[in-house]
């Protein structure tokens, strides 16, 4: 009889769409009057179980308000700002209940899943059934389960930092549960040692079958390894935050290590043997090439993220990215009055004019060494612009930019891509500037907006993309991070730099600026710049400005507190209209590095202890 070994495989886009409830918490388990064994002597139902461990996996379309396991990080980084928003969201939101709940809470539960799993499913013998569980599935099963469990204590460690290991299965019955917080270096172990353990058992990426697409792979593995080794080998959990060297446990054990270089050596060699497997045909940078083989970057950038491509290492399959119908849903936010469907209060995320400036020129030098750069006037002719992108009347600042710039900011007097409507976000422009619901920067995030959808005729009113989670340009730029700080000599930091600039469509850093090589310092810059416009509004901001440490380096400097800015809003005159102006006074100090521990937590604890400067 011929089995289907991997039976759960074909459905697994289906699950992540529809938020099953089963499986997931104790009470729901004694509810149901349903013991372990009956459950797990059940292929279906012990696929099932697997598959409720999947659902903590982060959405990457939810943007709009706080959502720990959802994508809120650029409105809490200095990409964007969310309209109507009346708080100082940079403190208020990793405060509140809503917002840790979705991760602190959460991620146990869904740890806990796994952890079930791993504890109970066992084979099921084939016993004239179609279905059964045999050794080659259930290794592959566990290795996704243990999996999942290293990536959600992942999660919980780059926001709170040190966390307790969670390896085991508690007792529902047990009322007297109390866990200390284990080091960094403890949890980094644990994690590293559970990605080399299982990345063999995981499968190779393979885009020719769809069935598997929302699965890790051993891709997948190695790359979320390299990537715990940099935040390990950072200065943030590596001796670099003077208040959590002196955190300990009630005991008095610390759970923060001194400086110790040895780390990025590590860092290395995990990124190493990522770019190796990557490198042996697994991944490639994603490219749109022309009848000649040049590279049309700006296809190549906004195709990336519609499609599984070989440069996805990790995404979520089922992503609610809403429609333009009304104000809801990642396109419905990212729709701009004056487009059709865009009058019902849409066109909520802003870009703040710290990330507009970043952005290269096409030459591909920064702003401020750029002979292309104006902030003199507006277009005359079409002919100044050398991307093509500009039409007479366009304000100065936005022509002659690279291609990341017009993939992630929509500017004013721009015209929608489709109906070709022109929009307008100062005063008496078709934004109606006066709702909360204008663009509040007078610019309008543009990353990630499907170019088909419209809410008129036939055009489709919604769209399916997935939600990428890693991906390669992010692996090529960590790599290079780690070569420089172990060896600043080394002349691939230039060039897996180059790659990601490469497929950028702007020129080569060992073709302009030669003179950085082997400068430590230098390439670091050039390494946080790229990062910075390659994975702009992408959720990774947030986390690699806390890592360095640069979070408090003021506004404009990668910093989180101060003064952010944006147009002027208020102008009286379309000149007047293009002046940096005062948006947003965001307060930081250094307690914010890391997220507090739920206080309802620390309450019911004997040794849980608080992150500092809470």
């Amino acid at each position: 009889m011929k089995k289907i070994y991997f039976l759960f495989l074909t459905v697994v886009t289906l699950f992540l769409s529809s938020c099953t409830d089963a499986f997931l918490d104790v009470s729901k388990e004694l509810a149901e009057q349903r013991s372990y064994e009956s459950i797990f002597s059940n292929p279906e139902d012990t696929r099932r179980w697997l598959m409720d461990a999947y659902l903590g996996i982060p959405n990457v379309a939810n943007v709009f308000g706080a959502n720990g396991y959802g994508n809120p990080w650029p409105i809490l980084a200095d990409e964007l700002d969310q309209n109507a928003q009346s708080t100082d969201w940079n403190i208020e939101q990793p405060t509140s209940s809503f917002f840790r709940a979705h991760r602190w809470n959460n991620y146990w539960q869904y740890i806990r899943q796994a952890n079930i799993f791993l504890e109970r499913a066992q084979v099921i013998p084939e016993t004239g059934e179609t279905d059964f569980i045999d050794e080659v599935e259930l290794e592959f099963l566990k290795a996704q389960a243990r999996f999942l469990r290293a990536y959600y204590h992942f999660l919980l460690f780059e926001l709170y930092g040190p966390i307790p290991i969670m390896d085991f299965v508690e007792s529902p019955t047990n009322t007297d549960i109390d866990y200390a917080r284990n080091s960094v270096d403890e949890v980094v172990d644990f994690i590293y040692s559970e990605l080399t353990d299982i990345a063999n058992s995981l499968r190779d990426p393979n885009l020719n079958d769809q069935t598997t697409l929302a699965i890790p792979t051993k891709g997948t593995a190695l790359a979320l390894r390299a990537k715990l080794m940099i935040y390990a080998a950072s200065p943030l959990f590596n001796g670099g935050h003077g208040e959590a060297l002196r955190l300990t446990n009630t005991d008095g054990k610390r759970l923060f290590p001194d400086y110790d270089a040895s780390k990025w050596q590590k860092a290395l060699d995990a990124s190493q043997a990522f770019i190796d497997y990557a490198n042996a045909g697994h991944y490639e940078l994603f490219k749109v090439t022309d009848g000649d083989g040049n590279i049309d970057a700006d296809r190549s950038i906004y195709e990336l993220h519609n499609s599984y491509n070989k440069e996805v290492i990790f995404a979520r399959s089922s992503v609610n990215w809403g429609n333009v119908t009304g104000p809801s849903g990642f396109d419905g936010l990212h729709l701009p009055r004056g487009v059709r469907g865009g009058n019902q209060g849409t066109g909520h995320m802003a870009v703040v004019q710290e990330l507009v400036d970043d952005f290269f020129m096409i030459d591909g030098l920064p702003i401020e060494e750029s002979p292309l750069y104006s902030e003199d006037g507006f277009v005359e002719d079409p002919a100044e612009d050398l991307t093509g992108n500009a039409e007479v009347g366009t304000f100065r600042m936005y022509i002659n930019r690279e291609p990341r710039f017009y993939q992630n900011v929509f500017y004013n007097g721009r015209r929608w891509h489709v109906g070709g409507e022109q929009v307008w976000f100062n005063k008496g422009g078709n934004s109606d500037n006066s709702s909360p619901n204008h663009v509040k920067t007078g610019y309008l995030s543009y990353k990630k907006v499907h170019r088909s959808v419209y809410n008129q005729g036939t055009h489709p009113k919604s769209m399916y993309r997935p939600g990428i989670l890693m991906r390669l340009a992010e692996f090529y730029l960590l790599y290079a991070e780690a070569l420089n700080e172990v060896n600043p000599n080394d002349p691939r930091v230039i060039t897996y730099i180059d790659y990601v600039r490469e497929r950028a469509g702007i020129p080569l850093l060992a073709d302009i600026k030669p003179q950085i090589r082997g400068n430590k310092e230098l390439q670091r810059e050039a390494i946080v710049a790229e990062r910075r416009v390659e994975l702009a509004s992408e959720g990774q901001r947030y986390f690699d400005i806390r890592r360095w440490m640069i979070a408090g380096d003021g506004a404009g400097n990668g910093g989180q507190g101060g003064v952010f800015h944006g147009m002027d809003m208020n102008a009286e005159t379309l000149a007047d209209f293009y002046t940096r102006t005062e948006v947003e006074t965001r307060r930081w100090d250094n307690s914010m590095y890391f997220a507090p521990i739920p206080l309802d937590e620390l309450q019911n604890s004997r040794m849980l202890v608080q992150n500092p400067g809470y």
